[in-house]
């Protein structure tokens, strides 16, 4: 079966991939490239579940109508806090 190591190498590369996923993003809005480029909408795609509901929360809950969006911010927080209440949870069942 699958070792203790080989679960959390496999959540942490997971947790980077996100990660710098959400940054790309970040960088795509400043470049400003072709919305219909299939990498773009994959990273779009894979992202806006994460970010989606984070900038629904900040705009609409919250009120915060500003320039700058800090959604993809709080989403890698949110995805770090997530990655490691698993690794305690892991640490505690394994």
């Amino acid at each position: 079966m699958f070792s203790t190591y080989n679960i959390y190498a496999a959540l942490n590369y997971f947790v980077r991939f996100i990660n710098f996923l959400i940054l790309a993003r970040v960088l795509m809005t400043w470049i400003n490239p072709n919305p219909r480029n299939p990498i773009v909408k994959i990273i779009h795609e894979v992202t806006e579940p994460i970010i989606g509901p984070v900038r629904h929360l900040i705009y609409n809950k919250f009120g915060y109508s500003g320039m700058l969006d800090f959604s993809p911010i709080i989403a890698i927080f949110l995805v770090n806090f997530i990655y490691s209440i698993l690794i305690s949870i892991l640490n505690f069942i394994l």
